[in-house]
C-alpha cells in the first residue's frame, strides 16, 4: 500500500501538518510521499496539472502497481477527491477540509474588479504559505477548475472527510453537500478552523481507525 499526502493551495511539504502526519507514520515504519505540488512554478497551478503530478508518482517507480490510499488537505483534498474517482489503482482517500466548491467560495470573496484585473492581466498576486512571499497566480487557474463538475464524482470508495465547524476558508457545508449525496462517505466535524491543527491527536485517531489499524497492530505486536 502507497500512503500519499497532498497538502493545500498555496503551501509546501513543509506545512505543518504535513510534517505532522510524517511523524505519525514514521512512528508506524511507513512511508509517507509527500510531492511537491508547486513543481517550482506555482504560477502555472493548475487542478488539472497536481491531478497528472500524482497519478504519475503511483503509476511509475520503485511503487508502481501498489494500491494507493490518499491524504488529502483543503485543494490537495480536492486533488485526491479527483484522483480517487478516476483512478483504480486509489483504495481509500482521507480528506481533511476539502476545497469543495472551491472557485464558489474564493471567487466572491476577491471581489468583482479583483477577479476582473485578474482575467484582463492574466495574473494574481498570491500569498504562498510555502514561500512565505507573494507571488503571480496565472488565471488559466480559474478556466481549468471551471472545467471540473464536482457533481460528478460518483466512484463509490471508502472515504473519510475531518472538517472544522468553524472553518473561515471552506465552510463545512460544502462537506456536508457531498457526503449527504454520497453512501460511502463518513463525515467527522470538529469543534475547530480550517487547519485543524487543534484536534490532530483526535484526527490521527480517527485515521488510523479506518485505514491504519491493519499497519499499526502489526507493528505492536512484532
Amino acid at each position: 500500500m502507497q500512503f500519499i499526502y497532498l497538502h493545500g493551495f498555496a503551501s509546501s511539504p513543509r506545512s505543518a501538518k504535513a510534517q505532522l502526519f510524517l511523524g505519525r507514520f514514521r512512528s508506524l515504519n511507513l512511508l509517507l510521499q509527500i510531492p511537491d505540488l508547486n513543481q517550482d512554478d506555482f504560477y502555472h497551478l493548475t487542478l488539472s496539472r497536481q491531478i497528472q503530478q500524482v497519478k504519475a508518482l503511483f503509476e511509475t517507480g520503485p511503487f508502481a502497481n501498489e494500491p494507493v490510499t490518499l491524504i488529502g488537505s483543503s485543494f490537495g483534498g480536492l486533488t485526491a477527491a479527483w484522483l480517487g474517482d478516476r483512478c483504480p489503482q486509489v483504495e481509500r482517500l482521507v480528506l481533511l477540509a476539502p476545497a469543495f466548491q472551491f472557485l464558489q467560495v474564493w471567487l466572491p470573496r476577491l471581489g468583482d474588479a479583483q477577479n476582473q484585473q485578474w482575467q484582463q492581466t492574466g495574473s494574481l498576486m498570491t500569498y504562498h504559505y510555502g514561500a512565505k512571499q507573494t507571488l503571480p497566480l496565472a488565471y488559466e487557474f480559474v478556466e481549468d477548475l471551471a472545467q471540473y463538475d464536482e457533481t460528478q464524482l460518483g466512484r463509490s470508495i471508502p472515504t473519510l472527510i475531518l472538517h472544522g465547524q468553524q472553518d473561515e476558508v471552506i465552510p463545512i457545508q460544502a462537506s456536508r453537500d457531498y457526503a449527504a449525496k454520497r453512501s460511502w462517505v463518513k463525515l467527522v466535524e470538529f469543534d475547530s478552523d480550517h487547519a485543524l491543527l487543534d484536534v490532530e491527536a483526535e484526527m490521527w485517531q480517527i485515521i488510523q481507525a479506518f485505514c491504519l489499524s491493519d499497519f499499526s497492530q502489526t507493528f505492536e505486536t512484532n
